[in-house]
């Protein structure tokens, strides 16, 4: 039986955080032995974490590493750690704006984390980042996987490109979860075209389906045509623009109301910008949600207004669940949306998104039409798996 360890920073909320979860639901645990190490052991998934699964202890390092509490304060180590934590991070912030965690890693982290105990037959950093460094670096393992989740294009604007060519070459293969993603890769990276592999982010439609049915939804309003929005509170995920067009959108629409699931660093700022345009009355944040499943069957309409995304998790589980979709023309949504049968995709505008939700919420031949097609066609991928098993094993 192969020993196999993934690493990730947490199981906070967020596409490639459900990802690893849906893998690990999947994965034939008569074939694998599967460790799991977080440098946070938190998050929204945590519980969704099979049985079968080895989660990993924090040694003091890791843990006053990722996260400071007052437990550091009892050993002289624990304090040590804790304060290299932050005086890297503001030093590396001060001087490195543009890639002050990958310098952190390199010039502190690297030097003062110690190795991880044991063996691997294969080591997956599951997220870039210091998952990725991790593995490289403080890993014994014969083979060595990282994943890029998004659109490396995009990555590379707030980060060194010659720090992940130097891991990328230490690596075995690099994995990204969509063609579009892959060829991006290529692109930057000619001379390593042959690490370069896709593999779809796994979901199951038997386990979408069955949550969907866990709960009733009380919030929605019948009487209102009724948007939902999934993912972090991030520049990436373009609510600031989702914002703006719910603005445009209540001008000719008062019975529209959006809901957004979610939490991040930008909450305060989003909820100010809601208030500053007198919108309290058309949209709710509902916070983090550990199944969203019931909301994404019951809603009227998913929008994702992203500004770039790898492949979107939520888009595949709106798809299962036969929601029609509205995506804004970030690099790979058409790896993942087939415009006007499952969905329509607009320009990163406002005013592109409203006139989107217009057409979707008066043209009920094309919602309706969106919706049979998706009934009509199989979505979930758990059969993927094998593909999965094929690098495991080569």
């Amino acid at each position: 039986m192969k020993k196999i360890l993934f690493v990730m920073p947490s199981l906070d909320s967020g596409g490639a955080e459900k990802s690893l979860v849906n893998l690990l639901n999947i994965i034939d645990y008569k074939k694998y032995d599967i460790d799991l190490l977080l440098l946070k052991q938190e998050g929204l998934f945590l519980n969704q974490i099979p049985k079968e699964v080895n989660l990993l202890p924090l040694t003091d390092s890791l843990q006053y590493a990722y996260k400071i509490n007052k437990s550091m304060f009892n050993s002289f180590s624990g304090m040590k750690l804790g304060m290299l934590r932050v005086m890297s991070t503001f030093v590396c912030k001060l001087f490195y704006k543009k890639n002050a965690r990958q310098q952190r890693w390199i010039k502190y982290y690297k030097q003062h984390l110690p190795n991880l105990e044991g063996k691997y037959d294969v080591a997956i950093g599951f997220l870039e980042g210091d998952a990725s460094y991790y593995v490289i670096d403080k890993v014994n393992a014969l083979k060595k996987i990282l994943w890029i989740h998004n659109d490396f294009n995009e990555i590379k604007k707030n980060e060194d490109a010659g720090i992940y060519e130097k891991y990328f070459q230490k690596a075995n293969n690099v994995v990204s979860i969509s063609d579009k993603c892959v060829q991006i890769l290529k692109q930057n990276y000619p001379h390593m075209q042959d690490k370069f592999l896709c593999l779809p982010n796994l979901t199951s439609s038997n386990l979408v389906e069955k949550m969907a049915e866990e709960y009733e939804v009380t919030e929605f309003d019948k009487n209102k045509f009724n948007i939902l929005s999934i993912g972090r509170l991030t520049k990436q995920k373009g609510y600031d623009i989702a914002i703006n067009a719910l603005k445009i959108l209540k001008e000719e629409c008062s019975d529209v109301h959006w809901w957004i699931i979610g939490a991040g660093e930008l909450e305060d700022q989003l909820k100010k910008q809601v208030k500053d345009n007198e919108l309290e009355k058309y949209i709710t944040f509902l916070g983090l949600k550990a199944n969203p499943y019931p909301y994404i069957k019951n809603c009227d309409l998913l929008v994702q207004s992203s500004r770039w995304e790898g492949k979107s998790v939520v888009l595949d589980e709106a798809k299962i669940l036969a929601t029609p979709i509205l995506a804004t023309n970030y690099s790979t949504i058409k790896d993942q949306l087939t415009d006007k049968m499952e969905g329509l995709i607009v320009d990163m505008t406002p005013n592109a998104i409203a006139e989107g939700i217009k057409l979707l919420m008066h043209d009920w031949v094309l919602h309706k039409k969106i919706q049979c097609y998706l009934e009509q066609h199989s979505y979930g991928n758990e059969e993927e798996i094998k593909k999965y098993y094929m690098i495991f094993e080569n």
